[in-house]
């Protein structure tokens, strides 16, 4: 088995593959003051109660937006499995291309989710990754990454109305009946869903003008929260990065 992990703001996923195919993902939270032994206990765990063996793990790639994680998660994985673990960076190919004025600034998870996309699906496509930030992201005909626009998350928008204002709550991310909310309540879950909604099919309907019209491909955590109020219709993949990691993997043998 191939472990896959994707270390992101704020959670990890854990995927594993047999083969081609993904048995099993888990999230963990992430932590930068975890040490390596508590990211090995934390491993050694998830992966057993997915009825997997220690000798059956022979090999590991990470993807990474935390660098401080990196090694703590390599010295993990060497210890319970004895593997070297790849991570998605500088020397490890990738089978992308970068067309960006600074291909060094590009975050593995883009590499990965523009590997996945051209390895699974057809191009070229509009990548929307919604986790701690929203991106979109386009791979142009030939599998390379044409370029990306980042926008403050879901999550993110939500904490900052709660924490900058004296009277406006928490809220958990709902869909309201009515677009107009009739109380505080409402009124921030629809600004927050429809809101980000709108968003995401005003910025796709400007990049479709540029580079046609193109598949959209969905990820992460809070993709299945906010696409079904979305106009366009997208392919909802949750396992996007995991697959672009297995397929990097599979090239760095």
């Amino acid at each position: 088995m191939i472990l896959t992990i994707d270390i992101g703001n704020t959670n990890i996923v854990l995927g594993g593959f047999l083969g081609d195919e993904l048995k099993f993902v888990s999230r963990i939270s992430t932590n930068i003051k975890k040490t390596e032994d508590e990211y090995a206990a934390l491993i050694k765990s998830i992966v057993s109660l997915n009825d997997v063996k220690r000798t059956e793990v022979s090999g590991a790639i990470i993807s990474s937006v935390v660098p401080p994680l990196n090694k703590t998660m390599q010295k993990a994985l060497n210890k319970i499995y004895g593997v070297s673990a790849i991570v998605v960076g500088p020397g490890v190919k990738t089978g992308v291309n970068l067309l960006v004025d600074n291909p060094s600034q590009v975050g593995a998870d883009l590499v990965c989710s523009t590997a996945a996309v051209y390895n699974y699906y057809k191009v070229p496509a509009i990548v929307l990754d919604m986790g701690t930030a929203t991106k979109l992201s386009v791979v142009d005909k030939n599998g390379a990454f044409a370029g990306v626009s980042i926008i403050p998350g879901v999550e993110i928008g939500i904490a900052a109305l709660a924490g900058g204002t004296a009277q406006l709550p928490q809220i958990s991310l709902e869909a309201p009946k009515s677009v107009i909310g009739k109380n505080t309540i409402d009124a921030m879950q629809s600004g927050v869903v429809y809101g980000n909604a709108s968003l995401i099919d005003g910025m796709i309907e400007k990049i479709k003008a540029e580079f046609g019209d193109i598949d959209i491909i969905a990820t992460g955590g809070l993709a299945g929260f906010i696409t079904p109020y979305c106009k366009e219709k997208m392919i909802i993949d949750d396992n996007l990065i995991l697959k672009g990691l297995y397929a990097i993997y599979k090239k760095n043998l």
